[in-house]
């Protein structure tokens, strides 16, 4: 039975990118073993909140499992997960239900200047073994792109992201000629959504950002597959409620968040392998100058391995590390 003894908690800006903000939580229990968790983007409420509240939650509290708890957010509640699992000797896959030993990823091609450098792009995913890719589009930059990329690579599987761009379905309609694999958040309209999908013969993946976000989703038919974003339900069971109710409406799921430094990955790696997540998901590795765990998450022939040899979250963290790299850090005892 975990009883926590000493919480620790890390702000980081990681060194990549726009340099985003990463919140870890660490929970020690009194036998000295620990767990993390991982918020990636986090807002800006979440470090106040974690230092009011969490020594009040969990030190010197008994519970069996994290459904015992109160909300903790997501970096608190995916340490209590992997504390837990660790505890009990289990791979958090296997406790949230996981079926699976190895998952197909996808990477993502963010839009860039020329059409040579999509192309350019797709040929080193492609050298690193990847067999699906994920390309950002927008309005104004869609077909061209795709006709540059398919014309390259007749046989690659390919997936666009609209990131809700798009308010109007034609020119999405007319991208399905491309072969792909399906068409990810096409717009903010769910009724327009649920449109495209009467048109289109392959998926038109919705991203839900909460339980009744998906009920709404599933009711208006808006389309036949979700991405889910383990970051944005608060709770790994939620996110695992969010898969059951996707994977009964006869939906298939993609997984995907932030890279962070790892920790969030191995938990998404964690929720890929339920069976309902019959989908690539976008859990390449972030930068390896960010990345606090060993060994570190990341994609080999564009397979990514569940790490079910070892409890919890299957990674060893690197504390100190993670010590030189805070900006901002507390304890409570």
């Amino acid at each position: 039975m975990p009883r926590v003894r000493e919480v620790d908690v890390f702000r980081l800006v990681l060194p990549y990118g726009r340099r985003p903000e990463s919140i870890l939580v660490k929970l020690t229990d009194h036998g000295g073993m620990a767990g993390w968790g991982e918020v990636v983007h986090p807002d800006p409420k979440v470090w106040g909140t974690l230092e009011e509240t969490l020594a009040q939650i969990l030190i010197g509290v008994d519970w069996e499992t994290p459904h015992d708890l109160p909300e903790l957010g997501t970096a608190a509640d995916m340490a209590c997960w992997d504390l837990a699992t660790r505890m009990t000797g289990v791979p958090l896959a296997h406790a949230l239900g996981g079926t699976r030993t190895s998952l197909m990823a996808t990477v993502r091609l963010p839009a860039v200047r020329s059409l040579q450098s999509a192309v350019d792009g797709v040929n080193r995913f492609v050298g690193a073994g990847y067999a699906h890719v994920t390309v950002e589009i927008h309005p104004g930059w869609d077909v061209e792109p795709l006709r540059a990329i398919r014309a390259a690579y007749p046989a690659l599987a390919i997936t666009v992201d609209a990131r809700r761009a798009y308010t109007e379905i034609g020119q999405l309609e007319s991208l399905a000629g491309y072969d792909l694999s399906g068409i990810e958040r096409p717009c903010d309209d769910l009724d327009l959504s649920a449109e495209l999908q009467s048109r289109l013969s392959i998926p038109v993946v919705v991203e839900a950002r909460s339980l009744a976000e998906l009920d709404e989703a599933v009711a208006a038919r808006a389309g036949r597959a979700l991405m889910l974003r383990p970051s944005l339900f608060g709770s790994l069971a939620a996110v695992k409620t969010a898969h059951d109710r996707a994977r009964r409406a006869g939906w298939d799921i993609t997984c995907a968040d932030g890279r962070g430094t790892g920790l969030a990955r191995a938990a998404t790696v964690a929720v890929a392998a339920l069976p309902g997540c019959t989908l690539p998901s976008d859990v390449t590795e972030p930068p390896r100058n960010a990345q606090i765990v060993e060994p570190p998450v990341g994609a080999s022939g564009g397979v990514v391995a569940i790490p079910l040899t070892q409890p919890g979250l299957g990674h060893t963290v690197d504390e100190e590390r993670v010590r030189r790299m805070a900006r901002d850090s507390f304890a409570l005892r």
